[in-house]
């Protein structure tokens, strides 16, 4: 694998390190940041929690502004956050060059409506080559969880659903919960998987719910604000809510007063979600 190293830093005395490197599912480079806590290494190897960011973000926003390095080195976890969509030459955007489709949107699907068939397979990429790669060059010992935010958090309930085995906790910070319901989730769906709105379903996690046996799902924890601007029409997290108890599955949804749908938030309640995870990697 051809890993390329862009830049480290030193924080709270581990590494936080930026790699490009060629993508076989996406066809084309991308892009991910990894952060090592100083005590984990070949002999003391440890969890991952990966995490991904939402419409028009990259790796650095969440690495740069969530303030999660001192959790993450506290309970010796792993960080990984790759970039939200396919980039470089030849790799389609939106048509209008609006920010929520295309470049910065993958929206964590496998794209089989072309142009974008030839580079949006953002659900692969994380559930299963990025993956890959970083069981094979970093030091960890094969537990994994998954958070996100927003389109992140979205990504993060649909990859942890479709692999209820592989992931010891699902969280998310303001998901769109319900997104064949929501313009958002239309306007990508349409976009990358085309106008038969069954094959939306395998991504939209209120649905999802439906065919998971409760014993088999693993712990979520899902955190709201609820001065989002987003909230009654994209988000809707009362539709999860509801799948949730239809499916009689237990997941906990918090309501924060005050907050928005900034990393103001997300930095707020950040060492909850570490500390979640850290939890279930226990168990």
């Amino acid at each position: 694998m051809d890993l390329q190293l862009l830049s480290k830093n030193k924080v709270h005395g581990g590494w936080h390190k930026r790699y490009s490197h060629t993508s076989g599912v996406n066809n084309c480079d991308m892009t991910f940041a990894v952060f090592i806590p100083e005590a984990v290494d070949d002999h003391n190897r440890a969890p991952v929690l990966y995490w991904l960011s939402g419409l028009t973000c990259t790796d650095e926003n969440f690495m740069q502004k969530a303030g999660a390095f001192r959790a993450a080195a506290e309970h010796g976890i792993i960080l990984v956050a790759p970039d939200t969509s396919p980039r470089g030459e030849g790799v389609a955007d939106d048509p209008q060059g609006n920010y929520d489709f295309g470049l910065g949107a993958g929206f964590y699907v496998n794209a089989t409506q072309a142009p974008y068939s030839s580079h949006y397979h953002m659900f692969d990429y994380v559930s299963k080559e990025l993956p890959e790669i970083i069981d094979a060059h970093f030091p960890t010992n094969a537990k994994k969880a998954i958070s996100g935010h927003s389109m992140g958090g979205h990504g993060a309930l649909v990859v942890g659903l479709s692999h209820p085995h592989a992931y010891s906790s699902i969280s998310a910070f303001a998901p769109i919960t319900h997104p064949i319901d929501c313009p958002w989730g239309q306007k990508a769906f349409q976009g990358y998987l085309g106008g038969d709105q069954s094959t939306w379903l395998r991504y939209d996690s209120c649905e999802m719910l439906k065919s998971i046996p409760p014993s088999e799902c693993p712990p979520i924890l899902v955190s709201q604000g609820l001065a989002d601007n987003f909230l009654t029409e994209q988000l809707k997290p009362h539709c999860l809510a509801q799948a949730a108890e239809h499916a009689g599955i237990d997941i906990v949804i918090e309501e924060h007063a005050g907050y928005d749908h900034s990393y103001f938030f997300i930095s707020s309640f950040i060492d909850q979600h570490i500390a979640f995870a850290a939890n279930a990697f226990m168990n």
